[in-house]
């Protein structure tokens, strides 16, 4: 009996060695078919599965040797055809770090992440690690996670954030915009410091008799300071999680939650700083969420302390119901946010993590 049951374990751990190894050579083939330079990590990784005789349940694609001026640049696409080629559905976890995407690219993805082929691949967790989205490839995502399997979405160092359509509800809303408004008010209490700091040096150095080496000194400090203004202004410059675009029409976001108006409270508190402080936030849509008159009041004076801060205006949808002075006295002070087209409620229900968005 035992023999047997050593002999059924041996031949399943062979057919784990087998399928791997097929992937494995699949994916080479459409690397050269496509020129593409293959994925070192993931090698390493089929390879220790294999010595493992276990399943790849975690797909990590990433070239972190690879530069751009390389003649062989990296790409998705093989992968994905060695993917659908074996139809591997043993994955449940899909990395996918610093690799710019096409629209195929994403495409091509979202078939495989949709319910809607013949063979299911039901993966749970996507991550697409800086990889530059355009909006129209988080939208295209943001349907395809309708139709899929996904729990967990990550899109660290993407700055458009569309969650359309989700019943979040406060409580989720607090989870998401917890991390991006606490980093907001604390960076934007590290410039106020410097601005104060820079504000009391150059008042000492006006009243003092300088030196022809102390006004060299100064000068070259400007420069220096210029150049160093310079380099921040890019988005890449800043530090922690940041959105320029927060689109979160649709999502339950109301009093009657598990706290109700306790919960409603909570994320008004967080957005109001956001609001108030962020510096990359350019649009923002509550459309659809009923956040009342309180609600509309507590967003209109955060928005007027934007504009007490000289930031620059951000563009803004929020529900009619709410009295006609407030909603009017909100669009005067932002501008509003106009949708192209009519958007309809997709019950999607995933999880955003935005440990560092950009």
């Amino acid at each position: 009996m035992r023999k047997a049951q050593s002999g059924g374990s041996s031949a399943v751990d062979d057919a784990v060695v087998l399928q791997l190894r097929a992937l494995w050579t699949r994916y080479e083939h459409h690397c050269m078919e496509n020129a593409s330079c293959p994925s070192a990590v993931l090698k390493q990784d089929i390879i220790h599965h294999i010595d493992k005789q276990q399943h790849l349940k975690k797909i990590t694609l990433s070239f972190p040797d690879c530069r751009p001026s390389d003649a062989i640049l990296p790409s998705l696409q093989p992968l994905l055809m060695a993917i659908r080629n074996e139809r591997y559905t043993h994955a449940q976890e899909f990395h996918i770090w610093s690799l710019s995407l096409k629209p195929k690219d994403i495409v091509e993805l979202c078939l495989l992440l949709e319910k809607r082929g013949r063979t299911v691949y039901p993966f749970r967790s996507l991550e697409l690690l800086d990889c530059k989205l355009t909006e129209w490839s988080l939208e295209r995502l943001g349907k395809a996670s309708g139709i899929s399997y996904l729990t967990t979405l990550c899109l660290d160092y993407t700055r458009e954030l569309y969650i359309n359509g989700n019943e979040l509800q406060c409580e989720g809303a607090i989870e998401l915009l917890r991390p991006v408004a606490e980093n907001s008010q604390k960076m934007a209490e590290i410039q106020n410091r410097t601005t104060s700091i820079t504000g009391e040096t150059e008042l000492i150095s006006q009243m003092s008799n300088m030196s022809s080496k102390q006004k060299k000194a100064k000068n070259k400090g400007k420069k220096t300071k210029k150049k160093r203004e310079k380099t921040k202004s890019g988005p890449g410059a800043a530090e922690g999680p940041w959105l320029e675009k927060l689109h979160m029409f649709d999502n339950s976001i109301d009093h009657s939650g598990k706290e109700g108006p306790n919960q409603l409270t909570q994320f008004l508190e967080l957005l109001c700083i956001l609001v108030q402080f962020s510096s990359h936030l350019t649009e923002l849509d509550l459309g659809e969420n009923h956040i009342g008159e309180d609600g509309g009041k507590v967003l209109l004076e955060a928005l007027r302390e934007r504009q007490t801060a000289k930031l620059s205006p951000i563009k803004i949808q929020v529900s009619t119901r709410m009295s006609t002075e407030t909603f009017s006295a909100i669009l005067k002070s932002a501008k509003e946010l106009k949708s192209g087209k009519k958007r309809r409620k997709t019950k999607v229900r995933y999880i955003v993590m935005l440990n560092n968005v950009q």
